[in-house]
Order: structure tokens, then sequence, then C-alpha cells
């Protein structure tokens, strides 16, 4: 089994409170409201979803931080034992945030991901984070 790990950052204008509110605690209901024809549907009770079940392995809502693991799944699923997420909202001094998120990918056999697989990965997230932000900016009250 091979370990990588990668990280990333991003910065918003949106204070941490309510991209940790949309974005975690409330994403059940929102994302699938905004990403209809990406996502249907999100279920937290632990059931399998049709493409993948995530794992919440701690939610810590006082300082926004999150971790949680994909443990099963389509696509890569054969080649991936889980992919561990860790994701934090830290304040900024001008009201915005930076949010951090490290990805950590146990790979099964002699299995190795291509850039290309890593990218794409980010990319998915990011856009998923830039709609919800999007929709925060254009309503000011939800989720404050």
């Amino acid at each position: 089994m091979g370990v990588s790990s990668y990280s990333d950052e991003y910065s918003s204008t949106i204070p941490p409170a309510r991209l940790f509110k949309a974005l975690i605690l409330d994403s059940h209901n929102l994302i699938p409201k905004l990403m209809p024809l990406a996502i249907q549907s999100i279920e937290i009770s632990g059931s399998q979803v049709k493409f993948i079940k995530n794992r919440v392995d701690e939610l810590d809502e006082k300082n926004f931080s999150f971790k949680y693991s994909l443990i099963e799944g389509d696509g890569m699923m054969d080649k991936l034992e889980k992919i561990s997420y860790e994701v934090k909202f830290e304040s900024t001094a001008d009201g915005g945030s930076i949010n951090k998120m490290t990805s950590t990918y146990y790979t099964k056999g002699d299995f190795v991901l291509t850039e290309e697989e890593i990218k794409a990965g980010k990319e998915k997230a990011l856009a998923m984070y830039k709609v919800v932000e999007a929709y925060l900016l254009q309503n000011p009250d939800a989720y404050a």
C-alpha cells in the first residue's frame, strides 16, 4: 500500500462560520439543490449512496474543522483503500477566510495516482466550493 498526501488552500471573502455551515453542516441539503445534475442526494446516515460512501472521522464545529474518509464507491475504489480528507476554515483579518484541505490517498498494491487523476479530483472539489461560495455571495443572509 502506498500513501500520498496533497494540500490546497483557498481564500474567500466569506467568513469561516458561513462556509462551514453551508459546505459541511448543511451540505446534504444545499449541494444537491445547487448542483442537481452532478449530485442527486447526500445521505448522512452512512448508508451507501449511488457513487461513494464517506465516513465522518471528526467534526469540530467550534474550530470549523472536519475530517472524513471516502471508504467505498465506484470509479477508482478498486485501486484505493480509502481517501482521507482534513478541512479547516480559518478567519482572516478582513473578515473572510482561508480554507485548507489535505487529501491523503491510500492506494492498493502497486497502484500510483497520476497527476491527472489528482488534478481532476482537485478541480471537482474546487468547482463545488466555488458554486457554494457564489451562492453565499448572492444570498448574504443564508447561513448567517
